[in-house]
């Protein structure tokens, strides 16, 4: 099961920060949101599939972020986990902990912001436009 966003990078695009990343549906980024990859999304958890938000309830679920834009791709692995929530409606949260609020979308990923590939981070902080699909198993 997926569910695809499409958002866009922005010129304060830095993904520097160590232990969250972010996309979000706000059309604005300040240089403080370090965690941000891309900016104006057309959905967020809350608009999610029923059956796709308990799909990543399970624990045992394997749940892929994998974020394209300018001609770049990477992706993220991480686990779900039965408090997810997905019901916050402006903002998507990957994390490396096990910490879980209504904008967390996946648990225990060995990398956040700062561990994108760079040329996919350039990308958006030219303003490209991004696609963000998620994946669970």
């Amino acid at each position: 099961m997926e569910e695809v966003i499409r958002a866009r990078g922005h010129e304060n695009v830095r993904a520097e920060h160590a232990s969250t990343f972010e996309v979000t549906t706000d059309d604005y980024l300040t240089p403080a949101g370090d965690c941000i990859l891309a900016i104006d999304a057309d959905r967020a958890p809350a608009d999610f599939d029923p059956a796709f938000v308990e799909a990543c309830q399970d624990s045992d679920a394997t749940i892929t972020v994998a974020i394209e834009a300018g001609g770049c791709r990477d992706s993220v692995t991480g686990r779900g986990d039965p408090d997810l929530e997905l019901t916050n409606e402006r903002s998507a949260v990957g994390r490396t902990s096990d910490y879980v609020d209504d904008r967390t979308i996946v648990n225990d990923a060995p990398f956040a912001a700062a561990g994108f590939d760079r040329d996919l981070v350039d990308a958006l902080a030219d303003g490209a436009e991004a696609t963000v699909t998620i994946t669970v198993e």
